[in-house]
């Protein structure tokens, strides 16, 4: 995995209540984008199982569960890692996503990595056959318009 997705946004909060606002509070932050929904014409509430090994997954109205991945690194204030997908991903098919918080000042450098885009086909429906440059792109300003919603909710 070579290709990654690299956003950073300053939170005016310490890195453990950034991170506690991230893995416990996402229903909170997290705002679905058609462009990448996890299922196709689904749409649930986040959560995360904190912990090693714990998972992300996407809630739905009628008690389904899908699961986006698997927390690899759990350090709270510190980093999170975890193996995502999306509902039409072959077995064995992710990208990782990297999360640090990192103290700046008064607050926290939220960074994300989301590398792994570059082994998704274009042709594959999670891609919308973007080349991976513009799709990046694409993924680069969902993920800033994320980062700026959890800073509202981290400074509660």
């Amino acid at each position: 995995m070579t290709s990654k997705v690299l956003v950073s946004l300053r939170v005016a909060a310490t890195p453990e209540r950034a991170f506690e606002a991230f893995t416990r509070e996402i229903g909170l932050w997290w705002r679905h984008d058609e462009l990448f929904a996890f299922s196709h014409r689904r749409s649930g509430t986040l959560h995360f199982e904190p912990g090693l090994g714990g998972r992300l997954l996407e809630v739905y109205g009628d008690g389904d569960v899908f699961e986006i991945g698997r927390i690899t690194i759990w350090e709270p204030g510190r980093r999170l890692c975890l193996t995502w997908r999306q509902a039409s991903f072959a077995p064995g098919q992710m990208t990782r996503l990297e999360v640090r918080f990192e103290p700046v000042d008064a607050g926290t450098r939220v960074t994300i990595e989301h590398s792994g885009w570059d082994t998704i086909p274009q042709a594959h429906a999670a891609r919308h056959n973007f080349p991976l440059g513009p799709f990046q792109q694409r993924q680069a300003e969902h993920w800033q318009r994320l980062l700026a919603s959890l800073a509202h909710v981290a400074i509660r």
